[in-house]
Protein backbone atom coordinates (compact mmCIF):
# COMPACT_ATOMS: atom_id res chain seq x y z
CA UNK A 1 0.00 0.00 0.00
CA UNK A 2 1.00 3.47 -0.65
CA UNK A 3 1.06 6.66 1.05
CA UNK A 4 0.64 10.09 0.41
CA UNK A 5 4.41 10.71 -0.09
CA UNK A 6 4.91 8.06 -2.79
CA UNK A 7 3.62 10.39 -5.68
CA UNK A 8 6.54 9.73 -8.01
CA UNK A 9 5.25 9.04 -11.11
CA UNK A 10 1.24 10.11 -10.30
CA UNK A 11 -0.39 12.46 -12.65
CA UNK A 12 -1.90 15.11 -11.42
CA UNK A 13 1.47 16.43 -9.24
CA UNK A 14 3.24 19.28 -10.95
CA UNK A 15 6.75 19.41 -11.67
CA UNK A 16 9.47 20.50 -8.90
CA UNK A 17 10.53 23.62 -9.21
CA UNK A 18 14.25 24.62 -8.67
CA UNK A 19 15.41 27.33 -7.61
CA UNK A 20 19.11 28.45 -8.75
CA UNK A 21 21.32 29.14 -5.55
CA UNK A 22 18.52 27.74 -3.26
CA UNK A 23 19.71 28.17 0.23
CA UNK A 24 19.44 25.13 2.22
CA UNK A 25 16.88 27.76 4.74
CA UNK A 26 14.59 29.83 4.16
CA UNK A 27 13.47 30.84 7.11
CA UNK A 28 15.48 30.56 10.49
CA UNK A 29 13.00 28.54 12.09
CA UNK A 30 13.82 25.49 9.30
CA UNK A 31 17.35 25.80 11.07
CA UNK A 32 16.05 24.92 14.08
CA UNK A 33 13.74 22.15 13.27
CA UNK A 34 16.91 20.93 11.49
CA UNK A 35 18.80 20.90 14.53
CA UNK A 36 16.63 19.30 16.93
CA UNK A 37 15.67 16.53 14.53
CA UNK A 38 19.59 15.99 14.52
CA UNK A 39 19.58 16.13 18.30
CA UNK A 40 16.75 13.66 19.27
CA UNK A 41 18.39 11.40 16.81
CA UNK A 42 21.85 11.66 18.47
CA UNK A 43 20.00 11.33 21.61
CA UNK A 44 17.98 8.28 20.84
CA UNK A 45 14.31 9.57 21.32
CA UNK A 46 13.61 8.32 18.08
CA UNK A 47 15.44 6.90 14.53
CA UNK A 48 15.81 8.19 11.61
CA UNK A 49 13.21 5.51 10.34
CA UNK A 50 10.36 6.03 12.95
CA UNK A 51 11.01 9.53 11.85
CA UNK A 52 10.53 9.15 8.26
CA UNK A 53 7.63 6.96 9.21
CA UNK A 54 5.78 9.66 11.13
CA UNK A 55 6.20 11.85 8.29
CA UNK A 56 4.83 9.19 6.10
CA UNK A 57 1.88 8.70 8.47
CA UNK A 58 0.53 12.07 7.87
CA UNK A 59 -2.76 12.64 6.26
CA UNK A 60 -2.83 13.02 3.12
CA UNK A 61 -4.61 16.78 3.01
CA UNK A 62 -2.03 17.70 5.68
CA UNK A 63 0.88 16.04 4.19
CA UNK A 64 0.26 17.85 0.93
CA UNK A 65 -0.14 21.85 2.51
CA UNK A 66 2.75 21.43 4.57
CA UNK A 67 6.20 22.45 3.57
CA UNK A 68 9.10 20.27 3.64
CA UNK A 69 10.44 21.37 6.84
CA UNK A 70 6.92 21.74 8.36
CA UNK A 71 6.28 18.29 7.72
CA UNK A 72 9.97 17.72 9.71
CA UNK A 73 8.21 19.35 12.95
CA UNK A 74 4.72 17.38 12.61
CA UNK A 75 6.95 14.29 12.59
CA UNK A 76 9.26 15.55 15.95
CA UNK A 77 6.14 16.42 17.94
CA UNK A 78 3.94 13.69 16.52
CA UNK A 79 7.14 11.36 17.81
CA UNK A 80 7.58 13.13 21.04
CA UNK A 81 4.06 12.59 21.83
CA UNK A 82 4.29 9.08 21.15
CA UNK A 83 7.05 8.28 23.12
CA UNK A 84 5.86 10.28 26.05
CA UNK A 85 8.75 13.06 26.03
CA UNK A 86 6.06 15.86 26.24
CA UNK A 87 2.30 15.97 26.27
CA UNK A 88 -0.02 17.17 23.50
CA UNK A 89 -1.38 20.46 24.76
CA UNK A 90 3.00 20.75 25.87
CA UNK A 91 3.36 20.93 21.77
CA UNK A 92 0.90 22.97 20.31
CA UNK A 93 2.13 25.93 18.41
CA UNK A 94 0.10 29.14 18.89
CA UNK A 95 -1.52 30.23 15.73
CA UNK A 96 -2.05 33.91 15.81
Amino acid sequence: MSRINDVGGMAGFPAIAEEPDEPPFHADWEAHVFALNGALIKRGVYNLDEFRDAIERMPPEEYLAASYYERWFTAITTLLAEKGVALPHELEVPRG
